[in-house]
């Protein structure tokens, strides 16, 4: 089910969904009609594509309550106690403005304020994930966003799953739209009558909601386009094989684009491993789309050494890195990319997912060479404070002028020449 190969020549087949011509045209159809006719457009693309005839695109109080009586109460206990640790986590991440005054009275700093208005797409039907409310709305929260507005999409009957709504009202979210889909991208970049436009839009969605994410980023900030699920494992001959398995199927169900790999130096680990995959994946509810995801995209890779083991691991860059090893805190030094690394037996991929604090939407498809996690700074901006001296412009000048000159921009050198006129003539600056 999942193949053996060499280091030398492995790399994981990433897939990156940029949609077909008939798709792009589709969302470029559905962004036209929510810019020009709002609500409107909004009702009949519901009733079009989920099925819903809505009487308002606002979710209500009592649906909330009613949401609430739906779930289980050891479901929102753990809701509860999952969303503190995620904001106490998030909390150490908070930044603050600063000002650092010279002794010529020249004055420079940073103001770092928070975004005013940030949108939340949160999937509905199989791929409803209520922990990615709190991953998505809780950092912007500590961030100290003003207005966070949620939409996702009404089952047929006008509802909206109630464990969505439960994790939206514990992580605090005011306002919730029924409206999903490209429509939805639309309402929140454009704004309508009901739904306010935001400044950037964050949360995961279909390939419709991604074309629709990438056609209005400019106009608004968005988080990124995620690719499918991916981790990597690393272990030696001390670590469990069951857990290895188990670790790997916990990404491998996500999605048969998902990968799962295991790099371990040990063949006999690599062995032991797979006989544990055909084994637990036989026991799972979503057996298909784990087998589709090891067969397509899993692997296991033998190495000559942990050392080499890391080099692999390195180069793939994953979304989610456990450590498996002897002494895994000796290892941390060696890696250099991963979204996120979990360390020891007893730290399975799916704390992280859901309850340990860290947030768990993460750069996939190798860009964790370059990307973060989603933390508090995306929903913050900076800007620069500049306040020269007198005596500071006057000292500086000529190497402004210069450099102004070089670049062949008069203006430039001439709104500080102006200055340095008055000074010759004896003028107070105003």
């Amino acid at each position: 089910m999942i193949r053996i190969v060499d280091p030398a020549n492995f790399q994981i087949k990433r897939e990156v969904d940029n949609g077909t011509e008939e798709q792009r045209r589709i969302v470029r159809r559905i962004l036209g009609q929510v810019k020009e006719e709002g609500d409107r457009a909004l009702f009949r693309l519901t009733e079009r594509f989920d099925g819903a005839k809505l009487d308002s695109l606002e979710v209500k109080p009592q649906e909330i309550d009613q949401a609430l009586e739906q779930v289980d109460d050891g479901f929102v206990q753990a809701l509860r106690e999952a969303a503190e640790r995620i904001r106490r986590y998030h909390e150490k991440q908070k930044r603050t403005s600063w000002m650092e005054t010279a002794e010529d009275g020249t004055i420079l700093g940073q103001l770092v304020l928070p975004l005013e208005k940030v949108g939340v797409y949160v999937p509905g039907g199989r791929a409803a994930y209520p922990s990615s409310v709190l991953m998505n709305v809780i950092p912007a929260r500590v961030a100290g966003v003003k207005e966070i507005v949620m939409v996702t999409p009404p089952r047929e009957d006008g509802t909206v799953y109630a464990p969505t709504l439960v994790a939206a009202k514990i992580a605090g979210v005011k306002k919730i739209y029924k409206v999903g889909g490209a429509q939805a991208i639309a309402a929140l970049a454009y704004g309508t009558e009901s739904v306010p436009a935001v400044d950037k839009i964050v949360g995961p969605g279909n390939i419709f909601v991604a074309l629709a994410k990438q056609a209005v980023y400019g106009l608004v900030d968005i988080d990124s386009i995620a690719g499918p699920s991916e981790i990597v494992v690393i272990a030696d001959e001390t670590a469990n094989p069951a857990f290895v398995a188990a670790d790997l199927l916990s990404q491998a169900e996500h999605d048969p684009m998902a990968s799962a790999v295991l790099i371990t130096p040990s063949p006999k680990l690599a062995s032991r491993v797979a006989e544990e995959l055909d084994r637990q994946c036989k026991r799972l509810e979503r057996k298909e789309i784990a087998e589709a995801s090891l067969r397509n995209h899993g692997a296991i890779c033998i190495t000559k050494d942990l050392p080499e083991a890391f080099e692999v691991a390195n180069q793939l860059a994953p979304e989610h890195l456990e450590l498996l090893v002897q002494e895994p805190w000796n290892w941390l030094a060696n890696v250099k990319h991963a979204g996120a690394v979990f360390l020891g037996p007893y730290s399975p991929e799916p704390v992280g997912d859901y309850f340990a604090g860290p947030n768990h939407v993460l750069p996939t498809n190798g860009t964790a060479r370059f990307f973060s996690p989603l933390n508090v700074d995306h929903f913050m901006k900076k800007t620069s404070v500049i306040s020269y001296s007198r005596e500071a412009l006057f000292r500086d000048a000529e190497k402004v002028m210069a450099l102004a000159d070089a670049e062949g921009l008069g203006a430039h050198a001439a709104s500080v020449k102006i200055r340095l006129e008055q000074k010759e003539e004896g003028e107070e600056l105003g």
